[in-house]
């Protein structure tokens, strides 16, 4: 399992701040939109090869527990 420290990168040399699934340049954001528009997180994961599987579910039980509770969930 992924810490939180290793989810998310925001750096202002990346697209200018926008937050990134950490060691890529892809939007967190990506995934949401694809989502949003009825896309699998296959279909997610086939358009961004270099966010892992295991990173995208991460951020998505971080989304959920910091929504649900709150507070961020255990590293």
């Amino acid at each position: 399992m992924l810490g939180t420290n290793n989810l998310i990168e925001v750096d202002p040399e990346k697209l200018g701040g926008t937050p990134v699934f950490y060691g890529t340049r892809v939007p967190v954001q990506n995934l949401f939109d694809c989502l949003e528009v009825g896309e699998t997180l296959d279909e997610f994961l086939d358009q961004f090869p270099t966010v892992t599987r295991e990173q995208a579910l991460a951020v998505l039980e971080e989304s959920k527990a910091r929504l649900l509770t709150g507070h961020e969930s255990p590293a």
